[in-house]
């Protein structure tokens, strides 16, 4: 198996009712994948469907399909979205046979210990169609904090460790750059100074409508900055 997420988790709801809040933001990183997220796609780690819901309204993604692990995010998820196709389980509980033009895996990879594994097996799935990769995921070993443990993140990455086990993996990689500079240092005073062990749902929303929206301007629209909470990559079959 390529690894089950989440084993070493010590949380059961991974915030999301304050991440629930994050809605620009969700806005915003399905913006900086969407020309890659098109026919059939496989949403890797959906949760209870926050993402879910959005991928759904995408025209351009004519079959959609989201994996989840967890049985608890699953019954929610289900309560929530009763027609959208959900299949419990990992990458290696997916039926064969079926070719995807795209993946999108969102802060799934971190929890995963053989996280090449999982990216060799995205590649498989991939492979007849030439398709893309969207991922995403946290950033910066310096700002590993108690809260990365407690979600169960084995690690956060380079963008030299990503590219790497990328490239190792099969894929050619078309985008690979830091997201988010202002959560960087949101993170590392509220969880790595002060060791907050959860969101705050006033101070999310905050974030949201106000800091975000600015900052991730910049961040598409003049200059990607050169470290970031997270790092956003699209890759392709080779």
């Amino acid at each position: 198996m390529s690894g089950i997420p989440n084993a070493a988790a010590h949380t059961n709801d991974f915030e999301f009712a304050a991440l629930s809040e994050a809605e620009n933001y969700r806005h915003a990183l399905l913006r900086a994948f969407a020309l890659h997220l098109r026919g059939s796609t496989l949403e890797v780690g959906a949760g209870i469907g926050q993402v879910t819901s959005l991928l759904a309204q995408n025209p351009a993604i004519t079959r959609l399909v989201s994996l989840e692990p967890n049985p608890r995010f699953c019954s929610r998820f289900r309560a929530s979205f009763p027609d959208l196709r959900l299949v419990q389980g990992t990458i290696d509980d997916l039926p064969g046979g079926e070719a995807w033009n795209a993946i999108l895996s969102i802060n799934v990879l971190e929890h995963i210990e053989e996280d090449e594994r999982e990216l060799a097996a995205y590649r498989e799935k991939l492979a007849h169609e030439k398709g893309a990769l969207c991922l995403f995921v946290p950033a910066r070993p310096e700002i590993y904090a108690p809260i990365d443990r407690d979600f169960g993140h084995f690690r956060r990455y380079t963008r030299p460790e990503l590219r790497q086990k990328l490239e190792r993996t099969g894929f050619e990689i078309q985008q690979l750059r830091y997201y988010n500079l202002a959560g960087y240092f949101a993170w590392w005073l509220s969880f790595c100074v002060l060791k907050q062990r959860g969101f705050h749902v006033r101070a999310v929303r905050w974030f949201d409508r106000i800091v975000f929206p600015l900052t991730n301007g910049l961040e598409v629209k003049v200059c990607p900055p050169p470290i970031g909470q997270s790092l956003l990559a699209i890759a392709r079959v080779k």
